[in-house]
């Protein structure tokens, strides 16, 4: 954004690094550890904080669909949600055993 010829950057994080940040992991040395597995489990309610957070940048209509994007993230990391497989909690929010309110 350009206001009286001053520039201001503003910087979002995407899903995966707030999924880390939720998993609660000590950091790491990027040079030297590659290929890490991130084997936690994140509660649905910090998916939901997440979504909530990257919402404007999604393309989804719904909120679900916000949801089921960082639960994809979790998918790709290799964690678990609610120490259920990512994928499960996808089929259980479509089924609408699990209410996802914004």
């Amino acid at each position: 954004m350009v206001q009286n010829r001053q520039c201001h950057v503003t910087v979002l994080p995407t899903a995966a690094p707030l999924v880390i940040k939720a998993l609660k992991e000590p950091p790491r040395d990027r040079k030297k550890t590659k290929k890490i597995q991130h084997s936690g489990s994140v509660k649905i309610d910090d998916i939901v904080e997440i979504a909530r957070k990257i919402k404007h940048k999604s393309y989804s209509k719904k909120f679900e669909g916000v949801v089921k994007e960082v639960i994809g993230t979790c998918i790709s990391l290799g964690c678990l949600v609610d120490g259920k497989s990512p994928k499960e909690v996808t089929s259980l929010i479509d089924s609408g055993e699990i209410e996802v309110k914004e």
